[in-house]
């Protein structure tokens, strides 16, 4: 927990405006949490000391004003002109509604925001975009989502964005970004095929993220290059960041394979076998820029500059929890597969 307690009382209206959000049984208090879960987050973006984090704040405010806008313009106007509680009045009701809590989550082709408002933030602050504020408009879009065109061209822009976004990106921050824009198109396949099954992805997906997150900020860099400037001594930091890459990936052995191969299984036994198959590919691409960044850190002959002397003294409360969360992020699918066969 932060030591600061204006922190800590925004993390905590952070929180109950995602609760109210995924509890309320009307549109209007729907919107009433996001709004609060958007007035959370703001203050803790933006820094005066920080030119960068308050332009991303900015630009975070201004796109979530805009979709909470819309969406309450919508349900209000769907109320207004159709049946005022089920809103079950013709075949474009979901896809208009879905269309701001799109934009919200970052799903392509709205996710043009995205990056721009991750680079200028903070880790800690990354890993609450990524994960926290992506319960919300999913859980929402849950209540209406499901298998047509518009939803198709959805999941298929958005595996393909994430993947061959990130492969001209030397920053971190910006590829999680296209990472995170690419999971958000299979957690949307998830939405259409199962709640269970996407909250179980969900649930993974921001361990991983969080184990990468936390390996990268004890390492310092921001940037591709900089993961080489790390001490040759310090091998389980390096050890930690790249295994976590990998899983969050989606590499066989480690714990962010599972929930893709689920939902491969589903959506094939629903007869999407394209769509899978262009998922898939699309997944492949991102491991690609992954093992880009991991690759010449596996290697044995790997190189260190003399005159690296960045110091490498670590908080160890910090350690242990990228410690704790690499180790989930390695042995999850073991520990899974067991407590499967045993029941």
């Amino acid at each position: 927990m932060p030591n600061n307690s204006t922190k800590i009382l925004l993390l905590t209206t952070l929180v109950s405006g995602v609760l109210i959000c995924v509890s309320s049984n009307s549109w209007i208090g729907a919107w009433m949490g996001l709004e609060i879960n958007l007035m959370s987050f703001i203050p803790l973006m933006s820094n005066v000391k920080n030119m960068y984090n308050t332009e991303a704040s900015l630009k975070y405010f201004i796109v979530q004003v805009l979709a909470s806008a819309t969406l309450l313009f919508m349900v209000v106007m769907k109320a207004l002109t159709e049946d005022l509680f089920t809103l079950e009045g013709t075949t474009y009701t979901p896809m208009i509604i879905c269309t701001p809590l799109l934009l919200k989550s970052g799903a392509a082709p709205l996710h043009w925001w995205f990056p721009g408002v991750m680079e200028g933030l903070s880790w800690e602050n990354c890993a609450l975009l990524m994960t926290v504020q992506k319960i919300a408009p999913l859980m929402l879009m849950s209540y209406l989502i499901e298998m047509n065109t518009f939803v198709l061209s959805i999941i298929v822009t958005s595996t393909i964005v994430g993947s061959i976004g990130g492969l001209n990106q030397t920053s971190l921050r910006k590829i999680l970004t296209y990472s995170s824009i690419n999971h958000t198109g299979w957690m949307l396949a998830a939405l259409t095929t199962s709640e269970n099954l996407w909250m179980v992805y969900f649930a993974i997906y921001s361990t991983l993220t969080l184990a990468v997150v936390s390996a990268i900020k004890l390492s310092g860099a921001s940037f591709i290059n900089q993961t080489l400037m790390n001490n040759k001594n310090i091998t389980l930091m390096k050890f930690m960041m790249f295994t976590s890459l990998l899983s969050l990936a989606g590499l066989p052995p480690f714990l962010g394979f599972l929930p893709k191969w689920i939902i491969i299984q589903s959506m094939i036994t629903n007869n999407l076998t394209p769509l899978a198959t262009i998922m898939v590919v699309t997944s492949l691409i991102t491991l690609y820029y992954y093992m880009k960044i991991s690759y010449s850190s596996f290697m044995i002959l790997n190189v260190e500059p003399k005159w690296n002397t960045k110091s490498n003294k670590i908080k160890t409360t910090s350690n242990i929890s990228a410690l704790a969360l690499s180790t989930l992020s390695l042995t999850g699918m073991m520990i899974c597969t067991i407590i499967t066969n045993i029941n």
